[in-house]
């Protein structure tokens, strides 16, 4: 089994969601007592949120780098930024390091395009709705993001940043992201990308006015393929 190695904290609350996955994923394949070799560097997310908001993201992106480089030097045959936002980094982070960067925009991409997804919603982060880094990498697959309005995404982010970073979940905040999936509905948008590791907090992927691609479990699922490329299930499981 390879070894993942997760750039988490960012928030901690949905590095707890990645643990979860990709450990149930192998469990689930292997079969058994069987879990997941993984390497987690779990950064001050507060230390990043300030770079963020300073608009220094060669710095953050050092920051970024520095972790992914220590998490190969641990072993790591794989890396993971466990956060959509932070793959505004996401080259720099893969120019510093020998293994493969799973990137969670590029694995998005694939399971809309397998199921014929052309013009998804983004929910996200104000970062990755609106620096464009995001929407012109998955141009440059074929897909064509769409955005909630201003107000909208005004919304979005503050219930990602001040409630679900914090470990709230409000049963209203639900109700206003439905709304702004309804109005994305009426606009002619064919999915939803819960393009924030953290939105699958508080969205069901399966129970939306849209089909939902929930970045974090796509982005879990990559790296346990990865990780289990050439792997069988063991006899213990293939029993059951």
């Amino acid at each position: 089994m390879r070894k993942i190695g997760l750039i988490g904290g960012m928030s901690f609350e949905s590095s707890a969601v990645y643990y979860r996955m990709v450990n149930e994923a192998v469990r689930s394949h292997l079969g058994g007592l069987h879990s997941a070799e993984v390497l987690l560097h779990s950064v001050d997310f507060q230390s990043i949120v300030d770079l963020q908001l300073a608009g220094r993201w060669p710095d953050a992106a050092k920051r970024l780098a520095d972790v992914a480089r220590g998490l190969e030097a641990a072993g790591a045959d794989c890396v993971l930024i466990c956060t959509n936002t932070m793959h505004l980094v996401a080259e720099d982070v893969q120019a510093a390091i020998g293994v493969p960067l799973i990137n969670i925009i590029d694995e998005t991409a694939k399971a809309m395009t397998a199921a014929g997804i052309r013009r998804p919603l983004l929910l996200a982060t104000r970062y990755t709705m609106e620096h464009g880094f995001y929407a012109d990498r998955m141009a440059g697959l074929g897909i064509d993001v769409m955005v909630p309005s201003a107000d909208d995404r005004t919304l979005v982010h503050d219930v990602i940043f001040k409630e679900l970073c914090a470990g709230h979940v409000h049963d209203a905040s639900r109700e206003a992201l439905h709304a702004v999936i309804a109005k994305a509905k009426a606009e002619g948008a064919d999915a939803v990308i819960l393009g924030c590791t953290e939105i699958c907090l508080i969205l069901d992927p399966d129970a939306l006015a849209l089909p939902g691609f929930d970045s974090t479990a796509i982005h879990a699922k990559a790296a346990v393929a990865f990780a289990l490329d050439g792997a069988t299930e063991t006899t213990s499981k293939k029993a059951a």
